[in-house]
């Protein structure tokens, strides 16, 4: 007989076991050795491998939608090879950047080192990782959120209630429906065991899961070539919300 459901965290640890282990990309479960597998063969024709952000990221900040003054902090959540987060060095902020992989953190310093910029990387489940005092200017997510299982979503927000800073910025890049991602709905994936390898999110639906937040766009990213010095592909949505600038809201 085992009793040892005490708390919430332990809740969301025994629902993680209703799906396979083989299909858990966010947890040290099986997540950190599925993405250690990913990112060994760092040859492989994956787009987000390139050294380019976000086209959506990169417009926002030239845009002036996300304000990032010298010495801004940054969060960047599923931070891969460190495509996003080495921009956003470049770009002057303070940035922290983690993610379940060694080996892809193995490769973001390697390509921080080469260009000159210091991205705090660290390996950590982001829901076990401790957030900072003083939180941050811009959390970003770019293909983490789509891979977490339906329970693991209230996580995420109260990750990002701790994080924020009041008036800060939250990005996302996600599966869009119709375009990317399994649209069966939430009890479906737990009696198949599986995430399909990433859900599918409508604009409604985001709107609704973000919607404590502010929203300053919603959009298809664009599509980039593979020249133009920046990631763009247009089964994502780009989306950017922010905070309320009172503290507490």
């Amino acid at each position: 007989m085992n009793r040892s459901v005490q708390t919430w965290d332990d809740v969301l640890t025994l629902l993680d076991t209703l799906f396979e282990e083989n299909a858990d990309r966010w947890s040290d479960r099986g997540g950190a050795a599925w993405w250690d597998a990913f990112y060994a063969d760092r040859e492989r024709g994956v787009p987000f491998f390139r050294g380019a952000p976000d086209e959506s990221l990169v417009q926002w900040v030239e845009d002036g939608l996300v304000d990032l003054p010298a010495g801004a902090r940054v969060l960047e959540l599923g931070c891969g090879p460190g495509r996003n987060a080495i921009w956003l060095a470049q770009q002057g902020c303070r940035v922290d950047a983690v993610d379940l992989s060694d080996s892809a953190l193995t490769w973001a310093r390697e390509r921080a080192l080469s260009v000159g910029v210091d991205v705090r990387f660290e390996r950590a489940d982001i829901f076990a990782w401790a957030v900072p005092d003083g939180g941050y200017d811009l959390v970003y997510d770019s293909g983490c959120f789509h891979h977490l299982p339906p329970h693991r979503r209230p996580a995420h927000r109260e990750l990002l209630r701790r994080a924020l800073r009041p008036g800060a910025s939250f990005g996302l890049a996600c599966f869009a429906a119709g375009a990317m991602g399994t649209e069966d709905a939430d009890l479906e994936l737990y009696r198949a065991g599986s995430l399909a390898g990433g859900l599918a999110y409508t604009a409604q639906e985001l709107r609704s899961t973000f919607g404590w937040l502010q929203e300053r766009e919603l959009r298809r990213m664009r599509a980039m070539s593979g020249q133009d010095g920046r990631f763009g592909e247009d089964f994502l949505w780009a989306g950017l919300f922010a905070r309320d600038e009172r503290p507490g809201i």
